[in-house]
């Protein structure tokens, strides 16, 4: 049986990563990046789809389980009537081909082990050609090649490498396996060992750079490492998570592939780094967008690829079962192709942190940020699909105004406080049009609230943003109207939904989690209200339900208190540090005292 989210580590070397299962199998690793097609899928079928597995003998659990201290390095520790062994896990940051480091370390007794290693290309379709080398085995089929290195002697069975052995107390066993192109020749071998000390190093030198983390220290650094490790080096894109097709509910179509860079977490991103000084990850950000975006605001799209590739087709692969059978499994986003007026706000949004935050000044993005504004003005009017990629008709949502208010407003700014040239009068006219029909047309008084679509009666909890993006502050009526009808009519036992699927008609069957950026969105709410106590409460019970290792996924399933959705989740993990950031300003040190 597919494991529970909850039961899977990240590692990862800041250009793809892989999930580690709480019983010593990867389950998910594509290579040689996060949109690369995956050699191991059994997260999404059965180990026939390709996994590793590395775990004592008779199987079982890690009784537990850890990342070594301000690093991406995980530690599996397994007892068994014999003994104890700990399964070091590791991708080594990234100096030529991508690199899987498993190191079996004896602390007890000894204790007898086994590893299955089912190597399937293109997403668990393809069965490679395997032959042995001294101290391993390499396959190959197509562009790909894997060499596997240990020590342990490993033979076929079936079409998997296996093989027995067993450690006693103070014996190290390393397995590294490491991806390169099959028309190349094979890599030169790495010492795991030497990995490991370098590993441990680079993300503790970087994780030192952190300023400030809060009373949530261990909390905020660790969804930090995890944005790191989710970072495409080579270009500064951010990847949503590295995972597709991981469901919003357990048997639903609720599928998407999310390993693609959204413009729509830009401003949030961004935030979350500066807060903690990353200012470089930061900068590179910026430049991944502005690269991306580059061209015609016409064809300015929500989501590009990890380099700024924009075709990314959406294909389902039907030879996959899916996750606890949820299917369809698909790869690409068709998503990439809608019309979503919010992002326009966003870009200019993340454009305005950066000048905020005293970042190198690009008169390029300046000259960008008015070709959007330029499109802008004759656009905010039309109907969009929305911040939350509706299959069905377009509408005239009312968080996608909002963020099209915002727009204006940063260039209104950037005029009168950082002295960029623009036409300032022209923008404050627009914005002061936009929020005046936002009012009228996207807030219903007979809820009192704000609601999704224009002259509609349904809620949507993107609305929460709207006092943090300044649209109004937090103690206008309409505000508080708002927060009070989304408790009432969105919250499922302490989260927040994003809208009623069962009611709203968005071109998909009804059911899925509660989506955790909200609820994070709920207690800065709460917090801005005057509500220090609830919100103190609600971003601790937040905390709670990420797994051992501090990780989110993109959904919370409230009834069947699981993770759900692509896993874990950029968006969920800058929501949590965001939220630390805030309440620690908004509360003060003496009155914050959050868990972590």
């Amino acid at each position: 049986m597919t494991l529970p989210l909850e039961q899977y580590g990240l590692v990862g070397d800041c250009q793809t990563a892989a999930l580690v299962g709480a019983d010593g199998s990867i389950d998910w690793l594509c290579l040689p990046r996060f949109d690369s097609q995956a050699c191991f899928s059994a997260i999404l079928g059965t180990p026939e789809h390709g996994r590793w597995l590395l775990a004592p003998a008779g199987g079982g659990f890690a009784a537990r389980r850890n990342y070594q201290q301000d690093t991406l390095i995980i530690e599996s520790e397994f007892r068994t009537a014999t003994g104890t062994v700990r399964v070091i896990d590791f991708m080594p940051p990234r100096s030529g081909e991508p690199d899987v480091v498993r190191i079996v370390v004896g602390i007890e007794g000894e204790v007898a082990m086994r590893t299955e290693l089912t190597i399937r290309f293109d997403y668990g379709s393809i069965v490679p050609w395997v032959r042995h080398i001294e101290q391993g085995i390499f396959a190959m089929a197509g562009p790909d090649s894997v060499v596997l290195r240990t020590p342990v002697k490993v033979h076929g069975v079936g079409l998997s490498t296996v093989a027995d052995f067993t450690v006693k107390a103070g014996e190290r066993v390393p397995f590294v396996l490491t991806w390169y192109p099959s028309f190349e020749k094979l890599p030169a071998e790495i010492d795991a060992e030497e990995s490991l000390t370098f590993t441990a190093q680079w993300w503790r030198e970087w994780s030192q750079k952190c300023a400030g983390c809060g009373h949530a220290r261990d909390a905020v650094l660790r969804s930090l490492i995890t944005l790191k490790a989710l970072t495409y080096a080579p270009t500064g894109g951010i990847v949503a998570a590295p995972t597709t097709s991981l469901p919003e509910h357990i048997g639903g179509v609720r599928n998407w592939d999310y390993r693609y860079c959204w413009l729509r977490d830009a401003t949030f991103t961004l935030y979350s780094l500066l807060a903690a000084g990353f200012d470089d990850e930061a900068l590179a950000w910026r430049d991944w967008l502005l690269r991306a975006v580059a061209g015609s605001p016409d064809k300015l799209q929500i989501m590009y690829s990890l380099t700024g590739r924009r075709r990314l087709t959406e294909v389902e692969l039907r030879w996959l079962p899916g996750y606890e059978a949820s299917t369809p499994v698909r790869i690409g986003n068709a998503a990439a192709d809608q019309f979503q007026l919010d992002v326009y706000g966003e870009v200019c949004d993340m454009l305005h942190q950066c000048r905020r935050e005293g970042l190198e000044r690009s008169e390029d993005a300046w000259r960008f940020e008015q070709h959007l504004l330029d499109f802008l003005e004759s656009k905010w009017r039309e109907p969009d699909e929305g911040i939350w990629e509706v299959r069905g008709p377009r509408r005239h949502f009312t968080q996608s105004k909002i963020m099209a208010w915002v727009a204006f407003d940063r260039a209104v700014k950037a005029v009168e406080s950082f002295g960029f040239e623009g036409p300032a009068e022209k923008w404050g006219r627009l914005r002061d049009t936009i929020h005046l029909e936002v009012c009228q047309h996207g807030f219903n008084q007979d809820l009192n609230s704000f609601v999704q679509c224009y002259d509609s009666d349904s809620l949507d909890a993107s609305l929460l943003m709207a006092p943090l993006v300044g649209f109004l502050p937090a103690a206008d009526p309409r505000v508080q109207g708002t927060l009070r009808a989304i408790e009432k009519k969105l919250m499922r036992n302490g989260f927040v939904d994003r809208y009623a699927t069962e009611t709203y008609v968005d071109g998909l069957p009804a059911g899925e989690g509660s989506f955790l950026a909200c609820s994070f969105w709920y207690a800065d709410n709460l917090a801005l209200s005057g509500r220090a106590d609830e919100a103190r409460q609600m971003f601790e019970r937040l905390l709670s339900v990420r797994n051992d290792l501090g990780l989110l996924a993109e959904e919370y399933d409230p009834v069947a208190e699981r993770q759900v959705g692509n896993f874990p989740q950029a968006f969920s993990h800058v929501g949590l540090v965001n939220t630390a950031y805030n309440l620690s300003q908004m509360l003060g040190p003496a009155e914050h005292r959050l868990q972590s």
